[in-house]
């Protein structure tokens, strides 16, 4: 399974490789550190040519560059990436980010605890979930 974090805060970062590295599945994390790269990653533009379509998305709202919602909007429009899972998951518990994001098509909001141990168990049941239970759609990119 492919997963692309879309974070720019190097504890999450960390914190998100140590939790997969728990994982039941072999998993692949590829990171962008802000929303235009994450852009650049998803379309393969650039150094990005060879990367494999990720099967779900981790995003913070909160990123330089290119925000979240913005990246939420062009991927949920982009008929080559639509069909992707996004899954927000920041710190951000602002009702008007909650409403946004489930407008521009997300499909999980998650609040991102502060502390370590419900950060990691966020992480393991996202895992569970998106990357064991559920089923994805096969990604199929030129």
């Amino acid at each position: 399974m492919n997963v692309l974090l879309v974070e720019d805060n190097p504890g999450d970062v960390r914190l998100t490789q140590e939790a997969f590295k728990e994982a039941k599945i072999s998993i692949n994390l590829d990171v962008t550190m802000d929303g235009a790269e994450a852009i650049k990653f998803l379309r393969k533009e650039g150094e990005y040519a060879d990367v494999v379509t990720p099967d779900l998305i981790l995003l913070d709202l909160n990123l330089p560059k290119k925000d979240g919602r913005e990246v939420l909007k062009e991927i949920k429009t982009d008929d080559m990436l639509k069909r992707i899972p996004v899954v927000v998951l920041t710190t951000s518990n602002a009702e008007q980010d909650i409403m946004k994001s489930y407008n521009l098509h997300v499909n999980c909001y998650i609040n991102k605890p502060v502390d370590f141990e419900k950060f990691f168990d966020i992480i393991q049941k996202i895992e569970e979930f998106w990357l064991t239970t559920a089923i994805l759609p096969t990604m199929v990119r030129p």
